[in-house]
């Protein structure tokens, strides 16, 4: 980037009713730019008040929005990704200075969020029902598809984007209004993303966005009878607490929550191109991807060389401030995960572990941490049974298929899991095996707008993305009609 001229941040508001606006009650926080420490303004809180104006905004604007065709409401979503896209690379610039991660990485989150829209833009449009046979003649019945109401959505700091992109489009695009609660900590995005929707002409109070104390906004906003609908994206003990308030209502619920990966390596393939795949996408976003892939599993044979390669390329990444030429990986987002990091680290090393590289903070400005190996891994350690968020890579072997699927099977997680092998018969059997809720095979690419994206066992439920993130925002009505 041209580094003769400072990187212009967003203007930090909140969005009610079609207005931007400052919190009632005047409380604020800094958000801090994760390279520098320093703060790049300060974010609104929402009152109670504020809260309340916006329930009633986003149940007028769902009464507006309900009734617009979903011919209509693609036009204005169109516009909307148009805007997006025109911005793109000031929009990057204000996600990298917010969360950290490298430049490249934030133009290529913003692409895709804007291709995320798009595709709701047209799948909105075939919100099918269907026609059902009568049992006698005259009769006509019909399942219809009909948006929930009002939306609650919560978003987390990792992907500023895309997290509120797959919501805000899938419900507005499903003919729901919403109410987004964007990251404390990532602002900036999200408010870039919204402008683009007022400007093109979305209805007052069809999107809302609030910032707050987060158990504050979510328990005033859940609680509320005119939500009829939560998605939410962060961690399982969060999840689960949001869930709890959402069966108080019996309210329809998204919760993509956490994920610790599992990696398996089997010895059919080349162990030097599998640890450079492996690798970029461990260190990608600092490995703050729900996605990231985590715990290596490696057949003995291929052990030495993928390990061998793995280390070479954690050793040399060059880390640095997102926004700098040739930085491969940013600071991490807050001074929590590199506090995690040094635990993890410090943990495994006392259950017996080899740090090959890495484990360490660098520097005393900024919240950078060496990528970072680690060898003969005790299962017990918190590296093989919490998700690090980090990057930290934890590389063992093992011997058998059995035994490697037992193991990859073994945690309350099940959001992804990826394979490498050249049999098709290993890779079709580890595909059926694996409990998890998208599998990789010999690729890390499992997440597309035209795809399902979720988990199963603690790692949630629901899906965003593909027909099933638009369903997620639809209830059916049968009607039976018959002729008088």
């Amino acid at each position: 980037m041209d580094g003769s001229r400072a990187p212009v941040y967003e203007k930090l508001e909140m969005f009610i009713g079609g207005k931007w606006c400052q919190g009632s009650e005047g409380k604020t926080e800094d958000v801090v730019n994760p390279a520098t420490e320093q703060p790049l303004g300060k974010l609104p809180h929402a009152s109670k008040a504020d809260l309340d104006r916006a329930l009633a905004a986003a149940q007028k604007g769902f009464e507006t929005w309900r009734k617009t065709s979903a011919y209509d409401r693609a036009k204005v979503i169109r516009k909307a990704v148009d805007l997006f896209r025109q911005r793109a690379d000031a929009i990057a610039q204000t996600l990298t200075l917010e969360q950290g991660k490298v430049l490249g990485e934030a133009k290529i989150e913003v692409t895709v969020s804007a291709d995320i829209i798009e595709w709701y833009a047209e799948e909105g449009r075939r919100a099918y029902g269907r026609i059902i046979p009568g049992r006698m003649a005259g009769v006509r019945q019909m399942a219809v598809r009909e948006p929930v109401g009002p939306v609650a959505a919560f978003t987390p700091w990792n992907f500023p984007a895309v997290t509120p992109a797959r919501k805000i489009a899938g419900a507005i695009a499903a003919g729901c209004s919403i109410i987004i609660k964007a990251s404390e900590e990532t602002p900036g995005t999200c408010i870039a993303m919204v402008r683009c929707f007022e400007e093109a002409g979305l209805p007052a109070g069809v999107l809302n966005l609030v910032f707050g104390v987060p158990n504050d906004v979510s328990t005033h906003l859940i609680a509320s009878p005119v939500i009829r609908k939560i998605s939410f994206t962060g961690s399982i003990p969060v999840g689960k607490h949001l869930a709890r308030m959402a069966a108080d209502g019996m309210k329809k619920a998204t919760m993509e929550l956490g994920g610790h990966s599992p990696v398996i390596v089997f010895d059919d393939v080349d162990p030097v191109k599998t640890a450079e795949i492996a690798a970029a996408g461990k260190y990608r976003n600092a490995g703050q991807v729900c996605i990231s892939p985590t715990r290596f599993f490696v057949q003995e044979k291929v052990f030495d060389k993928f390990a061998d390669k793995f280390i070479d390329i954690a050793k040399n990444l060059k880390v640095g401030n997102g926004l700098e030429a040739g930085t491969q990986m940013g600071p991490l987002a807050n001074i929590r995960r590199v506090n995690a990091m040094e635990g993890i680290v410090a943990d495994a090393q006392g259950n017996g572990a080899r740090i090959q590289t890495g484990g360490k903070r660098i520097g005393n400005q900024g919240y950078f941490f060496q990528p970072t190996v680690v060898t003969n891994v005790d299962e017990k350690s918190k590296l093989m049974r919490d998700e690090p968020f980090g990057p930290v890579a934890p590389i063992v072997p093992f011997k058998t298929f059995d035994e490697v699927v037992k193991r990859a099977n073994a945690l309350e997680y099940g959001l992804a899991a990826y394979a490498f092998t050249h049999s098709t018969a290993t890779a079709t059997a580890v595909a059926d095996a694996l409990e998890s809720g998208m599998v990789g095979v010999n690729h890390l690419g499992i997440s597309m707008p035209e795809t399902p994206f979720g988990g199963v066992k603690e790692s949630g439920y629901g899906h965003e993305g593909g027909i099933e993130g638009l369903d997620a925002y639809l209830i059916t009505k049968f009607v039976t009609q018959i002729g008088v």
